[in-house]
């Protein structure tokens, strides 16, 4: 018999000061039986981040093979921002890029990792999309708060990250990366 799901929610208050976005989320986020809590907590940051009308998660999830983790869709349905999380595929990316008018990654990885298995020049505009990084030890120090009933507070000022899940409080520095 297949494992199935297992659904987390997540109340964030978020606070995005250098966006301006300051909004109250209801998140209900359903986690592979293949999924880490470490990609599953940089799904939802990649979300509250990218946060803006038309953001969904993927129907899929992480089994998802033709939608990134991600996606923004404008009222008529059309792709406008595919996010991916992790250490996606390089053909993933580039498709996304051809689709989509923005693409960004966040990744819970040592970026320097990531980034030497996505060559820009096998990926469309390649060098115009950003590959998002926390610090060494954030995800991970994070990541043991998470119960299935999630309350957090996120805040991002000048790129700084501060996030507080279920009474745990973490920062992190939101470092950008490019794909050269």
């Amino acid at each position: 018999m297949a494992l199935s799901a297992t659904l987390h929610t997540f109340a964030v208050q978020l606070a995005d000061v250098d966006r301006g976005v300051y909004v109250d989320l209801d998140l209900r986020v359903a986690r592979h039986p293949s999924e880490t809590a470490e990609y599953m907590l940089t799904r939802v940051l990649a979300y509250c981040l990218e946060y803006e009308e038309g953001i969904a998660f993927s129907e899929g999830g992480i089994s998802a093979t033709k939608e990134p983790a991600v996606v923004v869709r404008d009222l008529t349905t059309s792709v406008t921002a595919w996010i991916e999380v992790g250490a996606p595929d390089v053909d993933r990316v580039h498709r996304g890029s051809k689709l989509a008018g923005r693409v960004a990654i966040y990744t819970h990885h040592d970026p320097a990792k990531v980034l030497s298995q996505l060559p820009a020049k096998r990926i469309h505009q390649g060098t115009e999309i950003p590959l998002y990084s926390f610090d060494p030890g954030f995800i991970e120090s994070a990541v043991p708060a998470i119960q299935r009933r999630n309350n957090v507070t996120l805040s991002i000022t000048e790129r700084l990250l501060y996030l507080d899940i279920n009474g745990t409080a973490v920062q992190t520095q939101i470092e950008r990366h490019s794909l050269r």
